[in-house]
């Protein structure tokens, strides 16, 4: 049973995270912590392979379908990302090993991804200053920290990937959805390498895979056609909604948290 509500989940979370830019751990992950079935690092193991998935089929199905990639640009985001990805998944082990209740972890990553979600949404919502860098290093330095903020919150890189990219680059929204999308492939794959190497996957419940894998491809497929049909106009109010609602879980798991 716990299969099938993490399948339709996913699914859900992978199509909307796909279209707004976010990648759908900014859902899977609140979500699945207010299930409560598995532990705070299996839950961000799961969300982590659904979140590669996606990613990976979502761009390439838009750079297939005719959407433009620098891949100059994008190998500078990447490069900086693996990097982040690694230093994140270390930051969040280092993390577990302080701090005796995983609550506490939980609570850590609640707060650091309400302090994205309301960077993000204040963003989104005011036409706040545009930079246009475009020296390799600023491409690599953001990829950094968004792949930093992916592997150590367990959410994909949500939505502080969007806004930073629109912010520096003077990036329009669809066109950072779709680098987005990549910087979090690239993060998660060198979070699932650094976890490969470092505890190996025995301690997790791999027989939920069967679940999470064909959720994420079908949420990165769906994700991706809408992505193609909806306006910059429409992006932009899902990407909104999506904050909103996310902040909302998030400050409801993290009162539970609290109040325990």
């Amino acid at each position: 049973m716990i299969g099938i509500i993490y399948f339709v989940v996913i699914v859900l979370a992978n199509t909307i995270g796909a279209v707004s830019g976010m990648g759908g751990g900014v859902l899977i992950k609140p979500i699945l912590d207010l299930i409560g079935a598995h532990s705070v690092a299996t839950i961000s193991f799961y969300a982590t392979v659904a979140i590669f998935v996606m990613s990976f089929v979502s761009t390439w199905r838009q750079v297939k379908k005719g959407s433009e990639i620098n891949f100059h640009l994008a190998g500078y985001v990447a490069a900086g990302s693996i990097v982040g990805g690694i230093l994140g998944n270390l930051a969040f082990e280092l993390l577990l090993a302080l701090f005796a209740e995983e609550s506490s972890v939980k609570l850590i990553q609640i707060a650091l991804t309400l302090v994205t979600l309301i960077f993000a949404l204040l963003y989104s919502c005011f036409d706040w200053k545009h930079y246009r860098l475009k020296e390799g290093k600023w491409y690599v330095i953001a990829g950094l920290v968004l792949g930093f903020l992916a592997s150590l919150l367990g959410i994909g890189g949500g939505p502080i990937n969007v806004s930073l990219l629109m912010l520096l680059f003077s990036m329009p929204i669809k066109q950072a959805t779709l680098y987005s999308i990549t910087t979090i492939f690239f993060s998660q794959l060198a979070k699932l390498v650094t976890i490969a190497f470092a505890t190996g996957f025995g301690r997790f419940d791999l027989s939920m895979l069967f679940y999470v894998i064909p959720a994420a491809i079908l949420g990165g497929i769906l994700g991706s056609q809408l992505s193609n049909i909806l306006s910059a106009k429409k992006v932009t109010l899902v990407f909104q909604s999506l904050i909103v609602v996310v902040l909302l879980i998030n400050l409801y798991n993290g009162w539970q948290i609290v109040v325990e």
